[in-house]
């Protein structure tokens, strides 16, 4: 940010907070957000409601956005709905849809400790995240608070509602694409077939996050402190979460701990029962594992050309691009004896 988008969002703060003045002691750009910017913002509020120094977070769209995701304001609701559920995120706390403050839509929220790193939380030895048990286990309550919120809901009406089978509806998004896209890709739309055939019968229609692994939380030394980047959420099959969450390609190279690369499925099966009171189809994950195969296959074609067209030249996107294959050869892999 320049200094006059500083300025301006300090005078926002302390108009949102009903404070007479804030001061921005200390702002720096994250790492990461390839698809949205998140700013550390530490934050004096002279009096109000908010008094004192502030933690926080502005989030807003990073400079190449996608399409495909919710924007701000469909996010900070998603956001405030999951926090009103008591699912463990950071407290959405301002909206602002004024482009005369920092040029585009942002939210401002709690900031949350700890570190989302997959490779740091996933690895062995790693101190970060605590006793592995309890968290897959936490994880598996907090899921179950996502999937508490069901369809309608009054600050939800941007979702797009279906009659079809969950299954069914991503699987003709996916084909969509594929059907648009200049290269062909036998194996995704092999993948599709697949899906289509197998579908499982409609169950409930709940809130599903949709990118909800390792990576996409947060944890400090002692266990989670927040599930962040709802950008991808939506209505959808509770299984889908669970499958997305326990997919091979979400292990980061601990294949052994089928939850996320942290746990066993049944510490992550366990905490979700506990909660949600109702016993999982643990037949029907195998099904929603494929699907998430598919659908990040679809999502490193998408990232890979944003490089090649030279819409973005990013080495990160690159290299996900390059994944393609590997995503394609576990999508045979797991369906070879249909």
């Amino acid at each position: 940010m320049n200094a006059q988008q500083k300025e301006n969002l300090a005078k926002y703060l302390a108009s949102a907070a009903d404070a007479s003045s804030v001061t921005l002691t200390h702002i720096r750009l994250l790492s990461g957000g390839a698809i949205q910017e998140n700013w550390w913002l530490d934050a004096l509020f002279s009096d109000g409601a908010y008094r004192g120094s502030q933690a926080l977070v502005v989030r807003c769209d990073a400079v190449s956005a996608v399409a495909a995701s919710h924007t701000r304001t469909q996010e900070f609701a998603l956001l405030d709905v999951a926090f009103e559920a008591g699912v463990t995120v950071p407290q959405p706390l301002f909206l602002c849809t004024d482009p005369q403050v920092i040029g585009r839509d942002f939210f401002v929220m709690r900031r949350i400790q700890g570190t989302a790193s997959a490779h740091l939380i996933a690895r062995p030895e790693s101190h970060w995240g605590g006793d592995r048990r309890e968290l897959a286990e936490r994880l598996g309550r907090e899921m179950a608070k996502i999937h508490s919120v069901r369809p309608p809901h009054p600050d939800l009406a941007f979702l797009p509602v279906f009659d079809e089978l969950p299954a069914h509806y991503l699987v003709g998004r996916y084909r969509e694409f594929l059907d648009r896209h200049t290269t062909p890709y036998p194996v995704l739309e092999w993948g599709l077939r697949w899906l289509e055939r197998h579908a499982p019968p409609r169950d409930l229609v709940v809130l599903c996050h949709r990118d909800l692994r390792t990576g996409n939380y947060m944890v400090d030394e002692s266990g989670l402190t927040g599930i962040i980047d709802w950008e991808f959420a939506g209505w959808g099959d509770p299984l889908e979460d669970i499958g997305w969450f326990c997919a091979k390609c979400w292990r980061f190279g601990q294949n052994h701990l089928e939850a996320g690369g942290i746990g066993t499925r049944e510490d992550l099966y366990r905490g979700y029962e506990a909660q949600s009171g109702r016993a999982l189809d643990r037949r029907q994950v195998h099904y929603w594992e494929v699907m998430a195969h598919v659908h990040w296959a679809i999502i490193s074609i998408q990232q890979g050309h944003r490089h090649a067209s030279g819409e973005e030249d990013s080495l990160l996107l690159a290299l996900t691009g390059h994944i393609t294959p590997q995503l394609e050869w576990e999508i045979l892999d797991m369906t070879e004896h249909d």
